[in-house]
C-alpha cells in the first residue's frame, strides 16, 4: 500500500502502530499509563523501554484506536515529559495478545 492510500483506509481497518517516544518518559509511569489507554481503546501491543531513554510503543487494532493512542503520547495528559513521538504506521501482523510493559 502506497502512503497516499492511507488516508482512504477505513477508521476500522487492523494496523499496527510503532511509536518512540523521546522525553523524560522513563522512571514516570509512562509504560503503566500508556498500557493502561491502549487496552481501553482495545489495543494489543507493549511499551519498552530503551536503553537511550525513550519508549517503544507498538500497538495494533483499529486505525481510529491507534490514532487516538498516538494522539495520547502526545498530550500532556501523558506522565513526565514527551519532547517527540516518531511514529511508523504499517499492516497488523498479529501475533499479540493483551498489551504489556516490557
Amino acid at each position: 500500500m502506497a502512503a497516499d492510500d492511507s488516508a482512504a483506509q477505513s477508521g476500522n481497518d487492523p494496523v499496527r502502530l510503532s511509536a518512540w517516544v523521546h522525553g523524560y518518559v522513563q522512571g514516570v509511569g509512562f509504560r503503566w499509563w500508556t498500557r493502561s489507554r491502549a487496552l481501553e481503546l482495545g489495543l494489543t501491543g507493549h511499551a519498552t523501554n530503551a536503553a537511550d531513554g525513550r519508549v517503544h510503543v507498538v500497538a495494533e487494532g483499529p486505525r481510529r484506536a491507534a490514532a487516538e493512542l498516538l494522539a495520547l503520547l502526545r498530550s500532556p495528559a501523558a506522565p513526565g515529559r514527551v519532547d517527540l513521538v516518531v511514529e511508523n504506521w504499517e499492516p497488523a501482523r498479529g501475533g499479540l495478545q493483551g498489551f504489556v510493559e516490557r
